[in-house]
């Protein structure tokens, strides 16, 4: 399928966009801001501190274009060379506390190489796996039918950093294949070598960050914290919408394996058409400005295949099924009750975003 709508997208799509460089920079920019503005709330009248809130959500924001601009970056081909590729994914996934080694081999080479099979790191749990702390920790806070709101809460703040944790868990200790997650991987001894030292670079720049926030607990709390949260929390909820009302399957298809939302426009712009996640796995090396025409050419030509829907509805999907995997297209929960069959999310399923009512 890629081959074949390859042809139809302009060889400009393919090309170097030094757009992505300076968002990174931009971003950096206005985290860097916020920390200096936090170092001064402490003079700032009580009531005055409130207004700091709008910028940490501005922080918060910056924390997830950070993250969707490297992933671009770091599957596109405007790197070249290693070192190059290391400093800039430092500069941008160092919030998000993932060494660049670790997500080129664990997103770009096992997610890609194996999405939503057995081998997957990043699908759901299966009803027949172990109970472990990883599986318990998606029982409590993962989107489903039996998460409640305040541990909700908690996870979409948390997720991310319980993924990263795992995955460093994983590679760091034991790098056996074995892994507290749905399905472990290895890596080679120069990329844990490499993933190694770019966590204690990462972790150097955090423990600056919290040293020139004096461990005052109102500055880290608002100028370091509630950023973090914010970024986490929204970078996560589209995550849980990419995989997660899919079917297992061992055929690497996208149309299949992967699902798109449809989003408003300002939304799309502001996060880089993250949302077109169908689109990406189609095409990982595509400038993401043009995955709105690869969904146009989706419409068009494989419309019954396609999984396109509303985010509110996604969502809402998510919180009315269980989470782990009986079979390919069975859902159940944790305690082996409440069954069900995977949603038909194609557009020609009659459920399309403008059928439903729900465009975002």
């Amino acid at each position: 399928m890629a081959r074949a709508l390859r042809p139809r997208l302009p060889a400009s799509a393919f090309s170097t966009n030094p757009d992505r460089l300076g968002l990174v920079a931009i971003n950096l920019a206005i985290l860097a801001l916020g920390w200096v503005m936090a170092d001064r709330l402490d003079q700032w009248p009580a009531l005055a501190r409130l207004a700091f809130l709008p910028f940490a959500l501005v922080m918060g924001n910056s924390v997830v274009v950070l993250l969707f601009s490297t992933h671009d970056l770091l599957h596109g081909r405007s790197l070249k060379g290693r070192a190059w590729r290391r400093l800039v994914g430092l500069a941008g996934l160092a919030m998000l506390w993932m060494p660049p080694s670790l997500w080129q081999a664990v997103h770009n080479r096992e997610h890609h190489g194996h999405t939503n099979a057995l081998a997957d790191p990043d699908r759901g749990y299966l009803e027949s796996q172990p109970q472990s702390w990883g599986k318990g920790i998606q029982d409590l806070f993962v989107p489903s039918q039996q998460v409640s709101w305040p541990w909700l809460v908690v996870g979409l703040s948390s997720s991310w950093g319980v993924h990263n944790l795992r995955l460093l868990l994983s590679v760091l200790l034991r790098n056996d294949g074995s892994s507290q997650g749905p399905a472990g991987f290895r890596v080679s001894h120069r990329e844990r070598r490499a993933i190694g030292l770019e966590l204690a670079l990462i972790a150097l720049l955090h423990l600056g960050v919290l040293l020139w926030l004096d461990l005052n607990p109102l500055k880290l709390l608002l100028g370091y914290f509630l950023p973090i949260w914010i970024g986490y929390g929204v970078a996560i909820a589209y995550i849980f919408t990419n995989h997660m009302l899919c079917p297992l399957s061992e055929v690497n298809d996208p149309l299949d394996n992967s699902l798109s939302l449809q989003m408003p426009q300002w939304l799309d712009l502001l996060h880089l058409n993250f949302s077109h996640h169908t689109e990406h796995h189609l095409f990982p090396d595509l400038d993401s400005s043009h995955y709105p025409l690869v969904r146009q050419l989706l419409i068009e030509n494989y419309g019954e295949s396609y999984q396109l829907v509303g985010g509110r509805r996604a969502w809402s999907l998510l919180m009315a099924t269980p989470r782990l995997y009986r079979d390919a297209t069975t859902l159940v929960g944790s305690d082996g009750r409440g069954a069900v069959t995977l949603p038909d999310l194609h557009i020609s399923s009659g459920r399309s975003p403008a059928s439903s009512g729900d465009p975002a």
